[in-house]
């Protein structure tokens, strides 16, 4: 396997396990508090604003990770 390949599985796995989070602890959550279905449907859209937070913090967190690497390594 390349290392190409590699970094590829590791993403894939990333995304797949941080969804599987996002679905347990913040969806299924939100979508169990409420009876009324407009309202569990209220909840799962303004669930989405976390999943963007989420995902604006990995990629701030991998673009630190990008800008600061020949220092880490030096």
């Amino acid at each position: 396997m390349s290392n190409e390949a590699i970094t590829y599985l590791v993403g894939g796995c990333c995304a797949v396990f941080a969804l599987a989070a996002y679905a347990a602890w913040i969806l299924i959550p939100a979508w169990t508090a409420y009876s009324r279905w407009w309202e569990r449907a209220a909840a799962v859209f303004l669930t989405v604003y976390v999943l963007a937070a989420m995902v604006l913090v990995g990629l701030v967190a991998g673009g630190a990770v990008f800008w600061f690497w020949d220092e880490v390594t030096a």
